[in-house]
């Protein structure tokens, strides 16, 4: 049995980065990028107005005021996408509107509330003193072309597709998704809506993988449950390392009679790394390498199967596609958190923020069979070995659930 951080360590050596490939800029919601985008022009990529009104010298202004107009002569228009190429002279002005270049010699916007308004008359009068500068967005004051727009990293969402678009971007780099297989064994297995018979449970961990696999960007491609029979385990297993990048299984790792897993893995050429963690829930956890996929023998009771993928496959899956790293979190204990003599130990808890701390607690059902235990959670907590309990007031660490927010 080795510790949580031999196992993670083994574990981070093993992980190689992903290929990359192209995608449609409308398809790369939720992609990570393979890649750091640069801006390939300035933005604003020219000086331009942030009003609708009148681009004016505001030397031409000076004393302006609604009782001591300042009368300009109009002499064109420039609207977005339609630049004027007039040079602007001394008692003139040009209608601006939004977005539209600043005419050559103007350095001032005069909101078209400050004058006299749009009409077809040459004559316009100005109601306000214009500083230099006012109401112009200035040509790269957001960012400059050759800067960094995003990091290589990151998971694009909303924010970061809407940037590249207003780069031009049609295509993206980014990582490929794992092909992730997924697979429990158990003769007692029985698929939700049908009828159990004595001795049988409804398979629920292969939905939870399946669910989590998908969230964390990867992609399913083998899905099975599994009878107790070596023969039909090897020939699943031996198509799924052909042809995936990460492969999950529930049960079948453990010293049970019929827990031919791990002896099947290793009759397929698999290279063992570890098998078991001092680490509660799961310490029956295989991890093994071949020369394409990594494999990661999960126990088969529910908790030990959802808290043992989010510690340890959720954090591979982003790896293996160049994912920015999560920073772990520390928060306060409201409860006392029950520890382990020889193990680290992990519950599904709640956090919160209260008086701008991040206060936490730890599910009251802490059997590895109990999974109503992760419906109030939006968070995974856990401790170093020790003896007694973490007292109200004491650190420790957070995992938050991703898809879960903090109140």
């Amino acid at each position: 049995m080795i510790s949580v951080n031999e196992a993670k360590s083994i574990i981070n050596n093993n992980i190689i980065e992903l290929k990359p490939e192209s995608v449609d800029l409308s398809n790369s919601s939720g992609r990570i990028l393979a890649q750091k985008t640069i801006a390939n022009l300035s933005s604003p990529s020219f000086d331009n107005s942030a009003m609708d009104g009148f681009a004016v010298r505001s030397s031409d202004t000076i004393g302006a005021t609604k009782n001591n107009c300042v009368s300009l002569i109009n002499i064109d228009v420039s609207s977005a996408g339609s630049p004027s190429d007039l040079v602007l002279k001394k008692g003139e002005c040009i209608q601006c509107m939004t977005g539209a270049k600043i005419p050559n010699g103007a350095d001032a916007i005069i909101m078209v509330e400050d004058s006299s308004g749009f009409s077809n008359s040459k004559n316009v009068q100005i109601m306000i003193e214009a500083q230099v500068g006012q109401h112009i967005r200035k040509m790269g004051e957001e960012i400059n072309k050759g800067d960094t727009l995003i990091k290589k990293g990151t998971t694009l969402t909303t924010s970061e597709i809407g940037v590249c678009a207003s780069f031009g971007y049609s295509q993206l780099s980014v990582s490929k998704k794992p092909k992730v297989a997924i697979f429990a064994t158990g003769n007692e297995l029985v698929e939700p809506g049908k009828d159990l018979k004595e001795g049988e449970i409804y398979n629920s961990n292969l939905f939870l993988f399946a669910d989590l696999v998908k969230k964390a960007g990867s992609k399913v491609v083998v899905r099975n449950v599994i009878k107790d029979d070596k023969s039909s385990l090897k020939s699943f297993l031996f198509d799924a390392l052909e042809t995936c990048d990460v492969i999950i299984s529930s049960g079948g790792v453990s010293m049970g009679r019929y827990d031919y897993v791990r002896e099947v893995f290793i009759d397929l050429g698999v290279k063992e790394h570890f098998w078991k963690v001092a680490q509660k829930p799961g310490k029956p956890f295989f991890f093994g390498t071949n020369n394409k996929s990594l494999i990661f023998g999960l126990p088969g009771n529910p908790v030990s199967s959802y808290i043992g993928f989010m510690i340890w496959v959720w954090p591979v899956l982003k790896q293996l596609m160049g994912s920015i790293k999560d920073k772990s979190t520390k928060g306060i204990l409201s409860e006392p958190f029950p520890l382990e003599k020889l193990k680290q130990r992990y519950l599904f808890g709640q956090s919160w923020i209260e008086n701008g701390e991040l206060r936490c607690k730890a599910s009251t059902k802490i059997g590895s069979h109990m999974l109503s235990s992760a419906l109030e959670a939006n968070c995974i907590l856990s401790a170093n070995k020790g003896k007694g309990f973490l007292k109200p007031g004491d650190f420790i660490d957070v995992t938050m659930l991703p898809w879960k927010t903090i109140k």
